[in-house]
């Protein structure tokens, strides 16, 4: 199947002044409704990755672990999840971030990576790359590497892409939205 960007793109739903006014939310929805365009997805994701050195999937709370967890299942990886503070139940690392609303923190568990392990990590979207790079931060403070950040978005006017690639993290997005497309 080939990659249809503009099909996946016409399939994320702008939610204008979601979660506050001025915002225009990304919804991914209506993407997994659709099988085909969920088979795109995921395709387009496995083909890159089959073949690529890296032994763990991270997938980010929560619309991270849809696609991190077929990945995962697809490619025969084990599944690391970062957390939303509070969620996890054993031992855990905790990485402050600023979000586009505010300070946030994300979770791991301690005992999810050793040294010498490298992560493939998913989220649904890059906007100002905040979770991305709390994950990488909790990675490496397990000795652990990242092999690349990955999502479906990309909101490049944010610079949350930019700011991955300017800490090291090679990123891959499957489609870009600029801030007034509606």
């Amino acid at each position: 199947m080939i990659f249809d960007e503009f099909s996946i793109k016409t399939l994320i739903r702008p939610v204008p002044d979601f979660p506050k006014p001025g915002v225009i939310f990304r919804d991914i929805t209506p993407l997994f409704q659709s099988p085909r365009a969920l088979r795109m997805v995921a395709d387009s994701f496995i083909q890159r990755y089959v073949e690529a050195e890296f032994s763990h999937i991270g997938a980010m709370d929560a619309r991270g672990f849809l696609i991190g967890s077929i990945i995962a299942y697809e490619l025969n990886k084990p599944l690391v999840l970062f957390r939303k503070q509070g969620k996890l139940p054993a031992d855990v690392l905790s990485e402050g971030y600023q979000t586009e609303y505010g300070e946030a923190f994300l979770e791991v568990h301690s005992d999810s990576l050793c040294e010498g392990d490298s992560v493939l990590i998913f989220d649904d979207l890059i906007a100002t790359g905040g979770t991305l790079i709390a994950a990488a931060n909790l990675v490496r403070r397990m000795r652990a590497s990242v092999f690349e950040a990955a999502a479906i978005i990309d909101l490049p006017e944010l610079g949350g892409s930019q700011k991955l690639q300017d800490a090291g993290i090679p990123t891959l997005t499957l489609t870009a939205f600029a801030l007034d497309d509606r």
